[in-house]
């Protein structure tokens, strides 16, 4: 198994490397980087690559470690009991499996993706580190040890909200994605907008890359928010001019909801533009 990148996913060398070697170790490969960049999608793409499976694990800040194994519905049971249903006398039927035995129970390789890992609370990763080391767990209802049929492929995503515990770290292989530099954006704008006029993308490329740039932006714009400017760019057939004309003393660009999404960055690239008019006097 060797990931190469896909037709729709622009994967550098580096996050090549380093997927294939979390692969080769065996070991959970740490994905973290700005939001935007590509995290989640990674394992999107990698699934479609290796023709695998892929279990989501999408992770909240309500999300506990022991839903990922399974959960047991005591209190169905009970009422169950009282009711006289006659399933109760099957534990079974109340145990619900949690994505990680939907892994481990996979006759085929799979990949299983636990997504933004930082939301939850600060054990939730040193509560996993038994289940993703040796690759079983044991069900106490039902005395059974689950082990792992084929050792999935582990993608863990983090947007860095908060530090991960050091033995964690130390049972991952750990990649950092790093913001595109314009060469490797303009490969990423191929894949989406194939037939994009040239002259509109270098100077919509130079407007985003100047947006960047601002010190002070609460939240830079990703490689997605600048996928869905171009889109309605495009859509809106705005032309190269409106953009390459466009009144120095407007910091906001057109369309700027699709970049800016938050009001104090709106309201920073406004003053900006105000010491500026007030330059140019």
């Amino acid at each position: 198994m060797k990931f190469e990148g896909t037709q729709s996913y622009v994967a550098t060398d580096d996050l090549k490397l380093a997927v294939n070697a979390a692969i080769t170790l065996e070991r959970p490969l740490l994905i973290k980087g700005e939001p935007g960049t590509g995290k989640t999608m990674l394992a999107e793409q990698l699934a479609e690559a290796l023709g695998a499976k892929l279990i989501t694990w999408h992770i909240k800040s309500t999300t506990k470690a022991h839903q990922g194994l399974y959960e047991y519905d005591a209190v169905s049971r009970l009422r169950d009991s009282q009711l006289g249903v006659d399933k109760v006398h099957d534990v079974r039927n109340y145990i619900k499996k949690g994505k990680l035995w939907e892994a481990f129970e996979s006759e085929e390789r799979a990949i299983l993706l636990i997504d933004e890992i930082d939301k939850a609370d600060i054990e939730f990763p040193n509560d996993l580190l038994q289940e993703l080391d040796k690759m079983e767990f044991f069900v106490y209802e039902t005395n059974e040890t689950i082990k792992a049929k084929q050792r999935p492929i582990i993608i863990i995503t983090s947007n860095n909200e908060k530090e991960l515990p050091d033995a964690f770290l130390r049972r991952c292989f750990f990649h950092y994605i790093a913001f595109p530099d314009r060469d490797t954006m303009q490969r990423i704008v191929d894949v989406h907008f194939p037939n994009i006029k040239k002259d509109l993308l270098s100077e919509a490329m130079d407007i985003f890359f100047d947006v960047r740039k601002v010190p002070g932006l609460k939240k830079k714009p990703s490689t997605s928010e600048l996928v869905d400017w171009l889109k309605l760019l495009m859509a809106d057939d705005i032309p190269e001019a409106v953009l390459r004309d466009r009144d120095p003393t407007k910091a906001i660009p057109p369309l700027y909801g699709a970049l800016v999404k938050n009001e104090q960055d709106v309201q920073l690239l406004e003053r900006l533009a105000f010491m500026t008019r007030r330059q140019n006097r």
